[in-house]
């Protein structure tokens, strides 16, 4: 596949990738021809890597945001809403796990996620669509997991890091977790943090990386991780955690981090792609030959540079989704050059906004199969059985 005259986000380079064998191939200044393998040509459109979502709980994903106070942790939290909204949260978990762990899945295919770390139990997907990634070993926290220290000093899981929310609050219990977790981290374990709201720069040092989810963290906690100074520390990836907490949309959560000014916009950048691979060991995260073709392409906006391009970016406005070097979601703008070169019999079409995207799988099946459970759920697509202009 040869994708043509695409500007790369992070530095306004126009080039041209060949894809071959699930790899990039080949960049190039000039347009690439090829008889032998599919050709597209796009008009002002951006391409960086898939993003790397380092922080999502999949099957949590249908929830509503729950919660409408500021709270101290996220104990305060979990204890309010199963007061207050146990009939919400009995309705969800009604739908079985496999479907909503399928739904997060799309959730973040249609934003341009191809690598999603899901944390807790292990999804037991067959045929993702991306890369759910599940190597490491989950703890829940401190708090809610009973037996964290069997687990974190588990032998048998030394060579893995440890991925545990860690210092969800404003508290001082929140902070105090931490060094309680380090002082039982006997192995001297890798450690990945997520939240790290109570994080201090000297704790942090301890931390292999921490995964800042600042929507969440504003929603419960009218706070963030102060990652302008842990980054001096440690690394700093960038997560979205579930609906339960944030919208399904991770470039409103990539927005919101941006107007913090906590991160430059290629430290941010970094913390969705080249950082985050680097961190969980992936051969993605950046375009360059050799590496996994895991790429997305979006439409430029007019007289904008290629990064601002990319923080203005939204859902609708994805062109293509390549994972492995194969197609997993492109805009009907494209149809007529795709439908050319692959077999879209296995796509489904369906509505983002004022947009039309064709989407690799039976989505359309699985809404249908969700709202038979709850047919009041709130889905962000529209789906449509009209046959393809």
């Amino acid at each position: 596949m040869i994708l043509n005259n695409v500007c790369i986000a992070d530095s306004d380079k126009k080039v041209s990738i060949r894809i071959s064998k699930g790899k990039i191939a080949q960049i190039s200044d000039v347009s690439l021809t090829n008889k032998n393998c599919p050709q597209l040509m796009f008009i002002n459109a951006i391409i960086f890597p898939g993003l790397i979502n380092s922080h999502d709980h999949l099957d949590f994903n249908l929830f509503p945001k729950l919660g409408y106070k500021t709270y101290s942790s996220y104990t305060e939290w979990g204890e309010h809403i199963h007061k207050i909204y146990a009939d919400e949260i009995t309705a969800i978990l009604k739908i079985p796990k496999e479907l909503r762990t399928r739904w997060g899945m799309y959730k973040n295919l249609l934003c341009g996620v191809t690598t999603v770390v899901n944390h807790g139990e292990r999804s037991n997907m067959t045929d993702p669509l991306i890369n759910v990634y599940e190597k490491p070993q989950s703890i829940h926290s401190i708090q809610f997991e009973k037996e964290w220290k069997k687990k974190l000093n588990n032998p048998l899981q030394i060579n893995k890091p440890a991925v545990i929310h860690i210092g969800e609050g404003t508290n001082e219990a929140a902070h105090k977790e931490i060094d309680e977790l380090l002082k039982w981290n006997l192995l001297n374990r890798k450690l990945i943090g997520v939240h790290g709201v109570a994080l201090t720069p000297t704790q942090a040092k301890s931390f292999k990386a921490i995964v800042w989810c600042p929507q969440s963290n504003y929603f419960l906690l009218d706070d963030t991780a102060k990652v302008n100074h842990l980054k001096k520390f440690t690394q700093i990836l960038f997560g979205t955690d579930s609906t339960l907490t944030g919208s399904w949309d991770i470039w409103s959560h990539i927005r919101m981090a941006r107007k913090t000014l906590m991160l430059t916009d290629e430290e941010l950048y970094q913390s969705l792609t080249k950082k985050a691979a680097t961190i969980w060991q992936l051969n993605t995260g950046n375009i360059q030959e050799g590496l996994d073709a895991d790429l997305v392409v979006a439409k430029a906006k007019t007289h904008s540079t290629g990064i601002t391009s990319f923080y203005d970016t939204k859902p609708e406005d994805i062109l293509l989704v390549i994972h492995l070097g194969k197609i997993q979601l492109f805009d009907e703008s494209i149809y007529h050059q795709i439908n050319d070169s692959i077999n879209t019999d296995n796509f489904d079409k369906i509505h983002i906004g004022n947009s039309i995207k064709y989407v690799q799988g039976d989505i359309t099946g699985l809404i249908a199969q969700i709202k038979q459970y709850q047919p009041d759920v709130n889905i962000p697509v529209d789906i449509s059985s009209e046959p393809a202009a």
